[in-house]
């Protein structure tokens, strides 16, 4: 999203700050006739729709470890320096590992007609091991709760495990889709894990998204330590219903094949940019996005929309002339997806620089309308915050809604080394309909809610900088 600071005027702001004779008068700390341009400034905004598209239709699928990935950061850096910035890569390694061939067919049932199948819709999970190159062929067993796979772990031995665990729209209509992924998720993010520790030689998990479309919904899965990874795949929505209603009639059996394989780890990088403060350089607010997505899709909602909306903070920025108090820091983070090695390295390196962090913003929740701010701070903290949502109040981004734990998986490590955390709330209702699947593409991003992330982002990021005080450390819960 981008921070658009504009007025020429505040050129003058090293040596009259606006902002301190204001605190000192009774006046806001931070202009909001600034603020309010900001927002009207970026919800005019192209640059970041434009690159979004370049990212998407010119390099698409961006899997750590991959071409498009790399590509994207060399695109992604140029693109930085050409609005003035100051541009770093911060390397680190990432994993390696690709898809190969992934096929699956029911080939017993009650009521089959000989010769007759039922092809599977699924997508390995990243990080799953492999089949035999010619597959495997098991009964299934279905079970819809951990606590059923545990009463009926003798019955998972050689078996393929089936967890149907449907998502609740719901939740997800009403506001609360992270709620509703963070359940039905549980499935994928430890299920092969458990149903390999019974003996089963392969785990399906039914996707984490809304039963429509028949799309497999891919993501990464967790192995213990030292744990071989099993097979482990996806399942359309509806193919998970279907094997529940087949095995409920009788025996069922499927035949798979995965063939991922597991490469040695790439090198990558994060993309760092800074506008720098005019009068505390060292102190930093970051705002970013990962750059890295899936392989199904072309990354456009996840989290394509995201980083190139923080990426517009500079841009914006730049195109206005302004320079808050403290420096604004871009981050396009590596490897979200299967492994968070760019916020790993990201904290490791911010670590040892002098200054500090006094904020840090995430933006990957998808693509939708800018409904507010989520914000992981003191509580003593949100009435300082109330100037952001109502300078965002004419376009309707008016909720502040407080965190106790993460809001981005890429600043948890400055979250929990007492940076306040903040993430723009968004209408995420439909997130889950596309998420980690191969719809996840260009034509599910209105470019106007595009800009009210842009909006939302540009007027919290400057006003987290231009603050005379910096927000208080903070404690979170860790919620992983």
């Amino acid at each position: 999203m981008s921070i658009r600071f504009w007025i020429l005027s505040l050129a003058l702001l090293p040596f009259f700050p606006v902002a301190a004779l204001g605190a000192a008068s009774g006046q806001p700390a931070v202009d909001p006739a600034v603020l309010g341009r900001i927002r009207d400034v970026a919800m005019q905004d192209v640059w970041a729709y434009q690159h979004l598209a370049e990212l998407t239709d010119e390099i698409g699928p961006r899997l750590s470890g991959s071409t498009g990935l790399e590509a994207a950061i060399v695109r992604i850096a140029a693109a930085m320096k050409e609005v003035g910035a100051t541009v770093a890569l911060q390397p680190t390694k990432v994993p390696h590992w690709e898809r190969g061939v992934e096929t699956a067919d029911v080939v017993e049932f009650a009521g089959r007609s000989t010769g007759l199948n039922q092809h599977l819709h699924l997508a390995a999970l990243g990080d799953s091991g492999a089949t035999p190159a010619n597959g495997l062929t098991a009964r299934v067993l279905v079970v819809h709760s951990f606590e059923e796979l545990s009463a009926r772990a003798k019955d998972a031995q050689g078996k393929i495990v089936v967890f149907n665990m449907p998502f609740d729209q719901r939740l997800a209509d009403n506001g609360y889709a992270g709620e509703a992924y963070g359940q039905a998720g549980e499935e994928r993010f430890v299920g092969p894990s458990a149903a390999s520790k019974l003996g089963a030689v392969a785990t399906l998990v039914r996707s984490v998204g809304d039963a429509q479309y028949r799309l497999p919904h891919t993501g990464a899965t967790e192995w213990d330590a030292g744990q071989t990874p099993m097979p482990a795949a996806a399942l359309a929505a509806e193919d998970a219903q279907l094997l529940d209603r087949l095995a409920a009639a009788g025996p069922v059996s499927v035949h798979l094949t995965l063939t991922p394989r597991h490469l040695p780890d790439a090198e990558s990088a994060n993309v760092v940019a800074e506008w720098v403060g005019r009068e505390h350089p060292e102190d930093v607010v970051v705002v970013g996005g990962h750059l890295d997505s899936w392989d199904l899709g072309t990354g456009a909602i996840d989290d394509g929309a995201g980083v190139m909306a923080a990426a517009g903070v500079i841009e914006t920025l730049a195109r206005l002339g302004l320079h808050p108090r403290r420096t604004i820091r871009f981050v396009a983070f590596t490897n979200e997806e299967n492994g968070g090695r760019g916020g790993q390295a990201y904290f490791a390196a911010a670590s040892k620089q002098p200054g500090k962090t006094v904020a840090a913003i995430e933006c990957d929740l998808g693509a939708g309308r800018a409904l507010g701010v989520q914000a992981a701070v003191n509580s003593n903290s949100m009435e300082k915050l109330k100037a952001v949502t109502q300078a965002l109040s004419p376009i309707g981004a008016t909720v502040l809604v407080r965190r106790e734990g993460v809001v981005g998986s890429d600043i948890r490590p400055l979250q929990l080394s007492g940076v306040p955390g903040f993430a723009p709330l968004l209408d995420a209702r439909h997130y889950f309909d596309y998420h980690h699947t191969a719809a996840d593409t260009l034509d599910k991003v209105d470019p106007e809610n595009l800009r009210s992330e842009v909006a939302t982002l540009a007027v919290l990021a400057y006003y987290l900088a231009e603050m005379p005080e910096a927000l208080a450390r903070v404690t979170v819960k860790d919620e992983e």
